[in-house]
């Protein structure tokens, strides 16, 4: 059997003939594997569903109860045969419930990475690398320029600023989903114990962490709260919030935005960041390079992100390698609010009475 016989990329993703089912589907189909809830890889609308639990259940709270026709909850290392083929999930490090997904039949063995990182996250778990044929990786940050610092040190420099600006608030741009909530997990493990504060888009899967178990402190809502309140406090928000209208209820807020993109000094001079935090759910090259060793897989294929890089690097070690130039994949943009239909209600009441709270606490 071809590896192409048993998944092949089509305009509505990766496809496997024999179990007939999608990875990670760009549209609506019949029946469809995900590696996690991130809206580039979990969209709604499918006939039937399988993810890890985690990630069924924050399909239900972005997308709503009727997300999917039905629902299979695969854990961590057990295996499924569909149709013959035989589907495990395994750990990718991305985000709470996120997986690579490995079908097999005939002794052929394919790994479809999703989004994966090989750093330390509190939030979720590790990345294991899987023995296979062919390993589908991610290239995101696919560049030798991104070689990220460890996220301990940026979390560390955020504290440094809290403890250097006293009387200022500290806003931390993150995505929603992951980043935000390490963010948090990282920042408790710092000894910061304080209260972190919430932008409503942040609020559903942030405490959604903490019901499974995962330490986040004291957390609370920025609405309500005085302009006085927040100063020398940390508060997470979408990085669109950075410079919204929203922004202007903090105390001469310090910005701050939590990405694998602030390597980029430009980008972080393009979003007026004054505080770039270096910290990344994906894999930085050195992270690529190790965990494509480390699966054995004789032949590699890379998406959405720098592919054509990081095919460069595996010919050169002899692995037979191709870009899959699949689109519509990529990290999140800032259309976190929108998902969340209360959110983006609370942020503009929050707005409409910007005025009237500087006002009684000028």
């Amino acid at each position: 059997m071809r590896p192409e016989d048993l998944l092949c990329p089509t305009p509505k993703g990766l496809y496997c003939p024999p179990g007939d089912f999608y990875i990670d589907p760009l549209r609506s189909v019949a029946r469809a594997l995900i590696t996690h809830g991130h809206s580039d890889h979990a969209r709604p609308g499918h006939g039937a569903v399988m993810a890890t639990q985690d990630t069924l259940d924050i399909m239900r709270l972005r997308c709503g109860e009727n997300f999917a026709g039905r629902t299979q909850a695969a854990a961590y290392s057990d295996t499924v045969t569909i149709d013959g083929v035989a589907v495990t999930f395994k750990p990718a490090g991305h985000v709470l419930g996120s997986a690579q997904i490995c079908v097999e039949k005939n002794g052929l063995r394919i790994v479809a990475s999703g989004d994966y990182k090989d750093a330390r996250d509190p939030t979720c778990a590790p990345f294991e690398p899987i023995p296979c044929d062919v390993f589908i990786t991610e290239a995101t940050f696919g560049l030798p320029v991104f070689r990220h610092a460890h996220a301990e040190v940026e979390i560390a420099k955020l504290l440094q600023s809290v403890a250097l600006f006293p009387d200022r608030a500290h806003l931390v741009g993150a995505y929603s989903l992951g980043k935000a909530q390490r963010v948090i997990a990282m920042l408790r493990e710092a000894g910061h114990d304080a209260p972190i504060y919430l932008h409503g888009a942040m609020e559903k899967i942030t405490h959604h962490y903490a019901a499974r178990g995962i330490p986040l402190g004291e957390l609370r809502p920025v609405r309500g709260a005085k302009k006085a309140e927040l100063a020398g406090t940390v508060t997470l928000c979408p990085p669109s919030a950075l410079q919204e209208l929203w922004a202007r209820r903090f105390p001469d807020p310090v910005t701050a935005f939590a990405s694998g993109w602030m390597r980029v000094r430009t980008r972080a001079r393009q979003h007026g960041v004054e505080l770039p935090l270096v910290i990344s759910d994906h894999a930085d090259w050195d992270g690529l390079c190790a965990s494509i060793v480390a699966t054995g897989a004789s032949e590699i294929w890379v998406t959405h992100g720098e592919e054509d890089a990081l095919v460069h690097w595996c010919e050169t070690r002899g692995l037979r390698a191709r870009p899959l130039r699949l689109v519509g994949y990529g990290e999140e943009e800032t259309e976190e609010t929108a998902a969340d239909p209360d959110a983006d209600d609370a942020s503009a009441s929050d707005e409409r009475r910007l005025d009237d709270i500087e006002g009684a606490d000028a």
